[in-house]
């Protein structure tokens, strides 16, 4: 409407003018036409191109997209919102997020007990966002086990979406790596503490190589530990290595498998462990006493108080299996560490027993409390009872 306008106002106007002057406007009038039909067909183009350029972008976004959905099936939204596909996901494919927390079987047992169970459990739950793995040594490529399992534990561990259970090939875990050669040297058979030296060498291998964050299975996990690079001091000047954190190709963790190496006596109980990353920790760092509840750091490397997953030591080992007055809040703790290496009478959590050890799998591994603690007990019973 208002080229319209223009164009009888301008008619108008141009009625009124001499020939001439009217010969001067219609060319400019004519000119003015054309450049407005060349502009139309520049601006068609220059759409054309963009939407050239559009679709193109498109396509790149729906590539890229493709190759970063498996990496996307990891997301937390993932986990919360569909089942996982653990089928198709290899162990190399979760690692390579570099933000696992990994456990670790050396023994052949295929049946994780109630403590596994809640280590990882707890895990899973305080740590959605992230994958849990557990490394098993008794699975095999063709063990089939999920959420069908007649093992009571599987059964529960993999109805956790963001749980994922792999066999523990070590020769894959150490290639790459300064153990390779200590592994393909070392005999099995004669080592004294083999199921401890061969965790304490997969899991500065699968750490170095993936990064993440280890914790021992008799580790429960309460809340969110917000450091990257991090030790556990299990007392003053004295780093344990049942929980460790560090990205990947990390230069402590290398320099903690060479020294695995060249130090290696796996007759004595740790030495390829604690001690092994208290030395490294003291060659860099001049470690001082904790005198209350802060944290050290040195070289960029956290080294936790001893409040934050020891805050019962390992000479009061069984208070965990005591009843309390008054329990604990472990205001000061990201997870409690059960000492299941000094339990060798084997205390258990029962049910009713309201032992602090009962308290904490009801609060942070419930299903492993309700599934391995009380519906096992109540079979037991009611098993006794039919045999009578």
């Amino acid at each position: 409407m208002i080229q319209t306008v223009w164009v009888s106002s301008s008619r108008s106007w141009a009625a009124r003018r001499p020939d001439g002057q009217r010969r001067i406007w219609k060319c400019g009038f004519i000119r003015t036409i054309i450049q407005h039909i060349c502009l139309r067909h520049h601006i068609k183009a220059q759409g054309k191109t963009r939407m050239l350029k559009k679709i193109h972008m498109c396509l790149c976004f729906c590539f890229i997209s493709g190759i970063l959905y498996e990496i996307s099936l990891l997301s937390g939204c993932f986990f919360s919102c569909m089942p996982m596909p653990k089928q198709f996901l290899t162990p190399e494919k979760v690692l390579n997020l570099g933000r696992s927390i990994i456990f670790l079987e050396t023994t052949e047992r295929l049946e994780p007990p109630p403590l596994v169970s809640c280590a990882v459990e707890s895990a899973a739950r305080i740590y959605q966002d992230r994958p849990i793995i557990l490394f098993m040594k008794g699975l095999t490529n063709d063990t089939v086990l999920d959420s069908n399992s007649s093992y009571t534990a599987f059964s529960l561990l993999s109805s956790m979406k963001n749980v994922f259970l792999f066999p523990l090939q070590m020769e894959n875990v150490f290639q790459e790596t300064p153990l390779l050669q200590w592994y393909n040297e070392v005999d099995p058979e004669e080592e004294k503490n083999w199921v401890h030296v061969s965790s304490d060498a997969s899991r500065l291998a699968l750490i170095w190589k993936y990064g993440g964050i280890y914790m021992d299975t008799d580790v429960i996990s309460i809340r969110p530990i917000p450091e990257g690079s991090f030790l556990a001091a299990q007392k003053s000047r004295f780093s344990s290595n049942g929980i460790f954190g560090f990205p990947a190709h990390h230069k402590f963790i290398w320099d903690c498998m060479e020294n695995f190496v060249l130090k290696y006596n796996g007759n004595i109980w740790g030495n390829q462990g604690p001690f092994l990353m208290t030395r490294m920790l003291k060659a860099i760092c001049n470690l001082t006493d904790f005198e209350g509840v802060e944290d050290h750091s040195c070289q960029n490397i956290s080294f936790l108080n001893p409040q934050r997953f020891y805050p019962i030591p390992y000479p009061a080992w069984s208070r965990y299996y005591d009843v309390w007055d008054k329990v604990p809040d472990f205001n000061h703790s990201y997870a409690l560490h059960l000492w299941n290496f000094m339990n060798r009478n084997r205390k258990a959590v029962v049910a009713g027993s309201n032992s602090l050890a009962e308290k904490l799998y009801k609060t942070y591994c419930p299903s492993t409390y309700e599934d391995l603690i009380q519906n096992a007990e109540l079979s037991d019973f009611t098993s006794y009872e039919d045999s009578v």
